[in-house]
């Protein structure tokens, strides 16, 4: 089945608007945004990385029954009395996959091993560690509670019992959860194919020659890198000089062969911001000029039924523009639901007076005390920054001093996947 295609007018803003707020340009994102990918099924242990079509329920218990946490000894815990406890055991034994299959009687006990079951007649067992064991009888001390050292059965999960939603995208730790409720297949959405495209004369490959006039392509390889580790397949569309004819017939290809397409450079309303002149004219564009530091100005658009992401053409800015917007919306087209990145108020080791009027995103990472460090220069184009740093602080629309200690809100890498 295919999944509906997005509306040409999807990134539309409403009339009047000319500088966007973060907050409510992802809140149109995540109104407008669905998946644009069909789905397929794979068996529980391909299905890493990928995003779940359908919810999954248990298919069974776990533990499917009451069993032992620990080595030792098992019985009812009505036969205790105060003091040491002397208890015959039983001439049989209870481990994981040779389950006992008779009656413990009251007042006996039976050797058990961690996982084992437990048999009819035992709610207890006392650790092996805090028994004497002398011919067939075990002496240990009162104090034991009723089911001590014992799982109850379905504690876990319970049998038909929703453990992942749709939309989750699968951890390691998810594969065993759905391996051990019993689920073998699963139902996730096919890998999102994201090209991504480099623009602009001044731009030469990574290794070559390059003019003074000439810049070596970063974003590109950064790009492809990312999407990569957001479990996306990333598709390397090249370069394409200021020349529209190429360009449009990159875009041609790209359309076909990807479902969602990251460019950067020429996204402004320059005389050489061509990918922006050639979406408003042959496809839809819409230019949104984000009130945020870096990245101000993002164009969103469509291209034969593909959406277009026009990041900035400075590295810094096209870094920051990709995790705060591009990350969720993608996620989105991928199947995912909504993410947002979690962030932690932590104390300022910086001081800065920061305007009203735009979000600000600094470089940043913590230092050995706990505290938030920026990277000394906030230009866009100073990359070594964004190696240099483990995260970004966000800094709120309004006006603000921060002082050293203030709290700030302080994004690792990680809280974007990355």
């Amino acid at each position: 089945m295919q999944p509906p295609n997005l509306k040409n007018d999807c990134f539309a803003l409403p009339p009047g608007v000319h500088w966007t707020p973060v907050d409510e340009a992802l809140d149109l994102l995540r109104q407008r945004l669905q998946p644009v990918v069909t789905s397929e099924s794979l068996p529980v242990g391909l299905a890493a990385g990928r995003v779940l079509a359908e919810g999954v329920t248990a298919r069974r218990s776990n533990p499917p029954t009451a069993n032992s946490a620990v080595d030792g000894y098992g019985f009812a815990h009505a036969a205790l009395g105060k003091g040491v406890q002397i208890l015959p055991l039983i001439s049989a034994r209870a481990a994981a996959g040779q389950a006992f299959d008779g009656e413990v009687p009251l007042g006996s006990a039976i050797r058990i091993l961690t996982g084992a079951r437990l048999p009819i007649g035992v709610d207890t067992v006392v650790l092996e560690e805090d028994v004497t064991l002398q011919d067939v009888r075990i002496a240990f001390h009162d104090g034991l509670k009723k089911g001590a050292n014992t799982r109850a059965a379905g504690e876990d999960v319970k049998k038909g019992g929703v453990i992942l939603d749709a939309g989750h995208r699968l951890q390691p730790q998810d594969i065993a959860l759905l391996a051990a409720v019993g689920v073998g297949q699963v139902s996730v959405f096919r890998h999102l194919r994201v090209g991504v495209l480099s623009t602009g004369d001044e731009i030469v490959p990574p290794g070559g020659d390059a003019s003074d006039t000439q810049i070596y392509d970063a974003n590109r390889p950064m790009l492809l890198a990312v999407l990569a580790r957001w479990g996306l397949e990333a598709v390397d569309l090249g370069h394409v000089g200021d020349d529209r004819a190429r360009l449009k017939a990159a875009l041609d290809q790209a359309a076909e062969r990807t479902d969602a397409i990251l460019t950067s450079g020429g996204a402004s309303a320059g005389d050489e911001d061509h990918m922006s002149a050639i979406l408003n004219t042959q496809g839809t564009l819409h230019s949104w000029r984000i009130a945020m530091k870096p990245g101000r100005p993002l164009a969103l658009g469509m291209w034969n039924g593909v959406p277009v992401f026009g990041l900035p053409g400075n590295p810094v800015a096209a870094f920051v523009c990709t995790l705060i917007f591009a990350r969720p919306a993608l996620g989105v087209l991928a199947g995912r639901i909504w993410q947002p990145p979690v962030g932690y108020l932590l104390p300022a080791a910086f001081s800065k007076s920061k305007k009203e009027g735009r979000r600000e995103y600094l470089r940043a990472r913590l230092d050995a005390d706990g505290r938030v460090e920026v990277y000394h220069s906030e230009g866009s184009g100073r990359i070594a920054g964004l190696g240099w740093a483990d995260g970004l602080v966000e800094l709120a629309d309004d006006a603000r001093d921060i002082n050293p200690d203030d709290a700030v809100r302080y994004y690792p890498y990680g809280a974007f996947d990355l």
